[in-house]
């Protein structure tokens, strides 16, 4: 039997967040007196750890990258303790999880641009402690889409990378597993388009949650 895994990005893949971190950054905007980036901006640097997100939205304040990175953090925290964003997990995603978590031939792991507590929170929230063999966050790794998260998956699970998926919504989660030699696998429900995705190296698009364990098998067999 080869053991096989599957790595997945959180915000835009797993979860709809776009709500939740559009008012994050709302407010870390706002505590600095500047003006928000529009909402199709914010969706695009979604997958970055927030330091280089903030260089891309707002390159000519470089200087205040640390502050409006603990600024968002803690509008991000305080929207979520009082109830005022959410982020649902996307239909499907409970139901295919808990099903590929079942399987004695696959390992399924993380890769996120989230930090450790923001993962935590999540895998509390869903009740996910057992669901996966490997975590990567934005603390210890840099930013998406260098290939040391995939890597590190990679690293501590003991799967080839031929053997390996990387699912994400982004051109960022598709360039990184492109670097670290692992095939991507598009969700069409994120925040990038399709054409980034496939332009970034996604081998599949998928269209809804339920078409994933067909689609792996699929790609395996063509490996």
């Amino acid at each position: 039997m080869t053991l096989r895994l599957v790595i997945f990005d959180v915000d835009g893949t797993l979860v709809d967040s776009q709500g939740h971190i559009v008012a994050s950054m709302e407010g870390a905007f706002g505590a600095h007196g500047l003006p928000t980036p529009t909402r199709e901006a914010i969706l695009s640097i979604v997958g970055l750890s927030l330091p280089e997100a903030f260089v891309k939205l707002v390159p000519d304040h470089v200087d205040k990258r640390d502050s409006l990175t603990q600024a968002y953090k803690d509008t991000f925290v305080d929207l979520r303790a009082t109830g005022r964003a959410q982020s649902p997990l996307y239909p499907g995603a409970a139901e295919v999880l808990a099903e590929l978590a079942t399987r004695d031939d696959l390992l399924l792991g993380v890769a996120t641009g989230k930090s450790r507590r923001g993962l935590d929170h999540l895998i509390e929230m869903h009740g996910w402690e057992k669901t996966f063999q490997t975590l990567q966050v934005a603390d210890h790794h840099p930013s998406k889409p260098h290939p040391s998260m995939v890597e590190t998956c990679l690293a501590e699970t003991g799967v080839a990378a031929a053997d390996a998926v990387m699912v994400g919504d982004t051109s960022y989660d598709m360039e990184m597993a492109r670097g670290a030699g692992v095939r991507g696998l598009g969700v069409g429900w994120g925040y990038h388009a399709d054409e980034m995705l496939t332009r970034a190296g996604a081998v599949q698009i998928l269209r809804a949650f339920p078409e994933m364990p067909a689609a792996l098998e699929t790609m395996w067999e063509v490996a």
